[in-house]
């Protein structure tokens, strides 16, 4: 039997990851289709005929940047079904390292697709510096999306209620 985990109000972590998962999702679709559609013309305004040195090639800044802003949308998707995963495994599975995984992927997507969005959006090139904290956010995330579902932990857990001891089983 599954292990209830709900949250005072009927809601539970399941739907909550997968609701927050989704919403996401669903945001990193109109990001990436506001990228493929819309964002040019101002990018082009905002950037004129400037360029930017990548990997050694010097390339129109507006070019640079929309490949940008298609990475945020693209790294938020990942993100967004991360959350899902953590939706799915929760009601099984809840604990605080999977809520914690489920933070630091929101985190990530804030840090890492936010920061880029806000740069490309704006011109500011310091919020560049944000977007490693927000990846470092998604591989913790990673990190302890494994740990949250990782098979040793229910065997750890199995012996030590057979001994006595407490194992981390909340929310």
């Amino acid at each position: 039997m599954a292990a209830s985990c709900g949250t005072s109000g009927g809601g539970s972590v399941q739907s909550w990851w997968l609701a927050t998962g989704a919403i996401l999702a669903g945001l990193a679709v109109v990001t990436g289709a506001f990228a493929a559609h819309g964002l040019g013309r101002h990018l082009e305004d905002l950037y004129g005929d400037q360029v930017r040195k990548v990997a050694g090639q010097e390339i129109p800044a507006t070019q640079k940047y929309l490949a940008d802003f298609k990475t945020g949308a693209e790294y938020q998707m990942y993100h967004a079904l991360a959350l899902v995963a953590c939706g799915l495994v929760a009601a099984p599975r809840c604990r605080k390292t999977l809520n914690a995984a489920g933070w630091a992927f929101v985190l990530g997507i804030a840090g890492f697709s936010g920061s880029l969005y806000t740069l490309v959006l704006t011109g500011q090139t310091w919020l560049g510096m944000i977007a490693p904290i927000g990846g470092t956010a998604f591989i913790v995330g990673w990190v302890l999306l494994a740990l949250a579902v990782c098979p040793c932990r229910g065997k750890a857990q199995a012996e030590a209620s057979a001994t006595g001891q407490q194992v981390e089983s909340g929310m």
